[in-house]
């Protein structure tokens, strides 16, 4: 499952040619604690997610308690905390609270790969991970690098036949399986010689998997030859002013 549910999301926040281009590699400098982490940088896109794959092994005799998740700067001497499983944590950079979680709960399965949502510009850079036993822990040097670039993922608008006289729904699905917040979705309708006119549809959200989740909206009208030529843009306006849009033309045939 845990392999399904990364590669649908890599899919997402990455476009058609995701999976071509990551790999993982194993890094054990001590021995028996090993971490393995995408060999390379992971790319994703503003207002959408990324995961950050991770596998870890401890000897038999460190039990983990807390994985801990850091956020390095080049200009800090010091890696600030984005995300502890000890939920009474106080020390977590402020800008990360709520945003970070792990894709599996349970430690014993060695899994430390994180989801983050509501991407900006600003969580670029180098993450590391530091395992907790009960007394002591263990930071794996080796880290994980993502660059989050422009949002360059349009929506999907879909538009079944138009027959003057019937009723018809559009559908706008936003880019990504991803978000963390639910976005903004407004329908603008331009006939020629008009202004826009904004209409706010209502929003459905569609849970895939754990981590996953589809958003669309609809509009429903009555077809009539004055529509045909009409343009129609679906706006979709993520956390952190990041929006993204798509316009169609309507093609209405008459009876």
């Amino acid at each position: 499952m845990f392999v399904l549910i990364w590669a649908t999301l890599l899919f997402s926040v990455r476009g058609s040619n995701a999976g071509a281009s990551m790999r993982e590699r194993q890094y054990c400098p001590y021995g028996r604690y090993c971490i393995t982490l995408t060999d390379g940088e992971i790319t994703a896109e503003a207002g959408l997610c990324v995961v950050i794959p991770c596998s870890f092994t401890t000897p038999d005799s460190f039990t983990t308690k807390h994985i801990v998740w850091y956020k390095c700067e080049p200009s800090k001497k010091k890696c600030d905390i984005i995300f502890h499983t000890n939920k009474n944590n106080i020390n977590l950079q402020t800008g990360f609270k709520g945003r970070v979680s792990l894709l599996e709960s349970d430690l014993s399965q060695k899994n430390c790969s994180i989801v983050i949502n509501d991407l900006t510009a600003s969580d670029s850079g180098s993450y590391q991970l530091r395992v907790n036993a009960r007394t002591g822990g263990f930071t794996f040097l080796s880290r994980a690098t993502v660059s989050v670039k422009d949002l360059s993922q349009k929506p999907t608008v879909m538009i079944p036949p138009l027959t003057e006289g019937q009723q018809t729904t559009l559908t706008c699905t936003a880019p990504g399986l991803c978000s963390g917040s639910v976005p903004t979705m407004t329908w603008m309708w331009r006939r020629i010689g008009e202004n826009d006119s904004h209409i706010t549809g209502d929003i459905m959200t569609e849970n895939l998997a754990v981590v996953t989740q589809r958003h669309s909206s609809t509009l429903t009208f009555k077809s009539s030859a004055e529509h045909h030529g009409t343009n129609v843009t679906c706006k979709v306006s993520f956390t952190g002013d990041t929006t993204t849009e798509e316009t169609v033309t309507l093609n209405v045939t008459c009876k």
